[in-house]
């Protein structure tokens, strides 16, 4: 039940990244909100690549495997709360279910898997 609740808060994180480019999240976060649109853009899509390079690396390496998915599980819950601490930014777009069920997805499931 434990690897069911990790895959489903690792899967709802991936589809709010996929939100996150249609929420304009690059917006909300300091240090890239005070470049233009399309710079914030490229860089945050292109953070991503080694975010996931990373994230995937550490899924299939054994050794790293459980101590990542706590770790991974931990950040889930933290960035629940930062998702909260940020809902009244005013360029922050995530508002409606679409973007909060992935957030609160990943969050209770990643709980539910320590």
């Amino acid at each position: 039940m434990k690897d069911v609740m990790f895959v489903i808060s690792l899967s709802s994180m991936l589809v709010h990244e996929l939100d996150a480019m249609r929420c304009k999240e690059w917006r909300i976060f300091p240090g890239l909100s005070k470049l233009s649109d399309q710079m914030g853009e490229r860089v945050f899509i292109l953070a991503h690549l080694p975010l996931f390079i990373w994230i995937f690396y550490f899924l299939f390496n054994d050794s790293s495997a459980s101590s990542f998915r706590q770790g991974f599980c931990a950040f889930a819950m933290i960035h629940l709360m930062l998702h909260i601490v940020f809902l009244f930014h005013p360029r922050n777009q995530f508002k409606d279910l679409i973007s909060w069920l992935p957030i609160i997805l990943s969050a209770l499931s990643a709980l539910l898997s320590y």
